[in-house]
């Protein structure tokens, strides 16, 4: 019976998935537990496994397509039915299996490299010529009845054929003796053989992305073409999630912004006592973002207005505190969730942040590890800027934007000293957040990193 593997629906939010890489081919034998593709959603990369065994006789979505929730991604047969030849299984009416054949498993993220070959067969090597060795003979065997009753996948025929190799020289090593990929391969040296011209045409192969940035910094994008043809640059699904929700957010969203500055001084002594502790215990360094997602954390629990959304005909007060923490990442921008924030110690968001970036930035992050924000802290001050406004992550009513730790001149008793300033902005959702509630959470923001001491009690 012909099963269909469907795209599933991998987060909350997916509605479309693309086909990153094929980690099995047309002809290919899957067994359960077998990871067939890798789908990139709006949130993750993902491996899908079999939950069915069989062979893999058509693939409907070439690497780089996109698909939609539902959408049959490939056909998958058992043995008897593998070995008909192509004519009788395309015959055959399929019957779609559940969309419960498959799991989502997390995993580093891939890009599909550029091609110019259909991405249903491997990647083609040229045929030896008549002056190289040869080690198979070249003269076309006719396609009798006895070579169609022969065992033999529809992707090997298609190989014999292109390299003119005779199907009943070739004792197979699949399933019950029927040959496969692998030994027309073998037969050839190992060489891939071009298959005819008479598959499908791909998918327009997407762009390629840029190399990967240090982990520090996100990619910024291609660079521009000097002197040569604009760029057709398609949308990623990270990047067309991210254009959507910010457009909701920004036209959907009142917003208003405050800003308020606040001395780092006490902030940089205390951490650089707390890291020289820290090298001679647990080892975990302190950033200055693991202080402000600390304080943004008690500062909502003084006040808990902020921490809320707008729900049509009345606003929800969260019970929990869940931060999410802005990482960029090639191509784009994710929030993974420091769940049950208010519960935990400066030295477990620390070492949750770096967890969560890293594996962000190798994009085997889970879907359920983005649920759950009820607040969003974005911090560039890594990157020089000075102070700006953020967009607030919908369905959240606020963000906090943090700028970069820097020496001002400033004023104390009179007088003009150094100082070390940071600007700390924040964006509110007004139907949620008044000026004076917005201005009491900050307020206390600000308590918080001029005083650190209280942090740690």
């Amino acid at each position: 019976m012909a099963i269909h593997i469907e795209m599933p629906k991998l987060s909350d939010t997916m509605t479309e998935g693309t086909v990153v890489r094929w980690l099995k081919q047309v002809g290919d034998q899957v067994e359960i537990g077998d990871e067939i593709a890798e789908i990139e959603t709006d949130k993750a990369t993902m491996a899908m496994e079999a939950f069915d065994e069989g062979i893999i006789a058509e693939i409907l979505i070439a690497e780089g397509g996109k698909a939609t929730i539902g959408a049959t991604l490939a056909v998958l047969r058992d043995e008897g039915e593998a070995a008909e030849p192509p004519e009788a299984e395309t015959e055959a009416a399929p019957e779609p299996s559940p969309l419960d054949n498959l799991k989502p498993v997390a995993i580093q993220a891939r890009h599909p490299e550029p091609a110019s070959e259909p991405t249903l067969a491997p990647a083609a090597e040229p045929v030896p010529t008549a002056s190289e060795p040869a080690s198979v003979p070249k003269v076309p065997a006719p396609a009798t009845a006895a070579t169609e009753r022969i065992k033999a996948s529809p992707l090997a025929r298609k190989l014999a054929v292109a390299s003119g190799v005779d199907l009943a020289s070739i004792k197979g090593s699949g399933p019950g003796g029927r040959i496969v990929k692998k030994d027309i391969d073998a037969l050839i040296g190992g060489t891939p053989t071009p298959v005819p011209a008479a598959e499908p045409p791909p998918a327009p192969a997407p762009e390629p992305s840029p190399a990967p940035a240090p982990a520090s910094k996100p990619a910024l994008g291609p660079a521009p073409a000097v002197g040569g043809e604009d760029r057709r640059i398609e949308l990623s699904t990270l990047r067309r999630t991210i254009a959507d929700r910010l457009l909701t957010s920004k036209t959907t969203i009142p917003h208003f912004y405050l800003h308020m500055e606040a001395d780092a001084g006490s902030l940089m002594d205390i951490r650089k006592q707390v890291n020289a502790q820290a090298t001679a215990t647990h080892g975990n360094k302190y950033t200055v973002n693991d202080f402000i997602l600390k304080a943004v954390i008690n500062a909502l629990q003084v006040v808990p207005a902020v921490n809320a959304f707008f729900n049509g005909d009345h606003i929800v007060q969260f019970a929990q505190i869940g931060v999410s923490v802005a990482v960029a990442v090639e191509g784009g921008l994710v929030t993974p969730v420091i769940k049950d924030a208010a519960a935990k110690s400066l030295l477990q968001i620390s070492r949750e942040v770096k967890d969560l970036a890293a594996r962000a930035r190798e994009g085997k992050l889970l879907p359920s590890e983005f649920d759950n924000g009820t607040i969003t802290v974005s911090n560039l001050g890594a990157y020089g800027v000075d102070a700006f406004d953020a967009i607030i992550n919908p369905p959240q009513a606020a963000i906090l934007s943090i700028g970069a730790i820097s020496q001002k001149p400033v004023v104390v008793n009179g007088k003009v000293v150094p100082g070390l300033r940071v600007d700390l902005g924040l964006s509110c959702d007004h139907r949620v957040v008044d000026g004076a509630v917005g201005a009491a959470f900050l307020g206390q923001v600000k308590k918080l990193i001029e005083n650190p001491a209280l942090m740690l009690v």
